[in-house]
């Protein structure tokens, strides 16, 4: 039998909180680094989701607390989507995916885990990257460490960000 190592996870499933919301701006004095911040826009920021669905999770939120999509300005809007765009085409050229889920869940009912801060998900998918774990022990299996992403991908968000 080998071992499946997702030590990140731990947090989640006992429930630990961050005690500031990780979308707002401050983030509790903590690093770019260190809150798995890509980019940071005039109005639109995008970081790693610190428990991932699959390696490359992105997250790409407006800077205002804002619940709903009508809440956001026609400036935001627009940002939101081309930053959206603009990780679908870092993951790709960095991490070859062969498609992408693309969403939002706005509401607890929706499965918001941060239900008063929407923000995208990005999803990177590949053929059979879900496996049984997930159906019958509510694991995933990531393979690449989370901070290994962040290096990987933080240097293509900077040349973005300054083009």
């Amino acid at each position: 039998m080998q071992n499946l190592w997702a030590p990140w996870r731990i947090e989640y499933i006992l429930g630990k909180r961050e005690p500031y919301c990780i979308f707002c701006p401050e983030g509790d004095g903590l690093s770019d680094e260190e809150r798995l911040i890509l980019y940071r826009g005039r109005t639109t920021m995008v970081m790693m989701n610190k428990y991932p669905y699959n390696n490359g999770h992105l997250l790409v939120a407006p800077w205002r607390h804002l619940a709903g999509l009508r809440e956001l300005s026609e400036d935001e809007m627009i940002d939101i989507m081309r930053w959206v765009t603009t990780c679908t085409v870092i993951l790709r050229r960095v991490m070859r995916p062969e498609g992408f889920n693309v969403g939002l869940n706005l509401g607890a009912a929706a499965g918001a885990g941060v239900e008063d801060h929407l923000h995208f998900h990005v999803v990177p998918r590949w053929p059979g990257d879900t496996n049984f774990l997930t159906v019958f022990a509510d694991v995933r299996s990531i393979p690449e460490h989370l901070q290994q992403t962040y290096a990987k991908l933080r240097p293509h968000f900077e040349k973005e960000s300054n083009s």
